[in-house]
């Protein structure tokens, strides 16, 4: 990272609150528990961090927030406070979707393990939705530019239908990122890549989290590409309509999986 570039992160998107600032090559984090506890301890938790590098707001050279998809109130606190951060200390924000923030810890986690990444590197991300679907993303690693570009369109469904739609990309070499694949690991089928000539070998699954260090790593080349917003434009990226299901809904997916295991005997 330049020298002359300080970047604040932070991801709020799961159950875990994330938060990194960097000045050059020196950082400062914070990852622990978040969820309902994120609206109230993201903000002292900043405070903290600058406090630490000895810095101000008004020093950043810009904020860097995943703005989803994931969890609705925790992509709805993240937005508001930079928003209301940048506002204040006249930054601008660059969004990153969080799912791309999965694949760059997949990315260094890998490299940190010393396992040899495919040319190029094809990342699947596979993250728990709730409400028995997950979110995918499938991104490309380019090694030159220090950037990824996404291989299609965020969406969210069932681990058996985002499993099909990541083998109809034919992309070769695939690594998974995430923990969608560990939560509905009976329903997540890695065989598929075998049998669509993907992956000779065993598929690679990596447990990854859209991790505020991550967030940082990318936030130079993004910024050097003038992807920084003005803080009215950052929102959240929800990818799905529906927060719950309704009573009859959850009925109806019991009595489904009643079904199946009655006719599977």
């Amino acid at each position: 990272m330049t020298s002359d570039l300080k970047f604040l992160a932070f991801d709020t998107s799961t159950d875990m609150m994330s938060v990194a600032l960097c000045h050059g090559q020196q950082t400062w984090h914070h990852h622990g528990l978040g969820g309902a506890n994120a609206s109230a301890q993201l903000i002292p938790t900043i405070h903290t961090l600058l406090a630490q590098a000895h810095l101000q707001l008004s020093d950043l050279t810009a904020l860097v927030v995943g703005h989803g998809p994931g969890s609705f109130t925790g992509l709805r606190t993240a937005c508001a406070v930079a928003q209301g951060l940048a506002l204040g200390a006249h930054l601008k924000v660059i969004a990153v979707d969080s799912l791309m923030a999965v694949a760059e810890d997949a990315r260094l986690k890998l490299q940190d393990a010393a396992i040899t990444q495919p040319e190029p590197l094809n990342v699947g991300v596979v993250m728990d939705a709730r409400m028995s679907e997950v979110y995918v993303g499938a991104y490309q690693w380019h090694v030159n530019a220090s950037r990824w570009s996404p291989l299609m369109s965020l969406q969210v469904g069932p681990p058996e239908t985002v499993a099909h739609k990541l083998t109809q990309l034919n992309v070769p070499n695939w690594v998974l990122a995430g923990n969608g694949f560990e939560v509905y690991k009976d329903r997540f089928s890695l065989q598929l890549f075998q049998h669509a000539g993907l992956s000779p070998q065993p598929v690679p699954c990596i447990s990854a989290v859209p991790h505020a260090l991550a967030l940082l790593r990318l936030a130079p080349a993004l910024w050097q590409a003038g992807e920084a917003l003005t803080p009215e434009l950052v929102q959240p990226l929800y990818i799905r309509d529906k927060v719950a299901q309704t009573t009859a809904e959850r009925a109806a997916i019991k009595a489904s999986q009643a079904h199946s295991s009655n006719t599977a005997v």
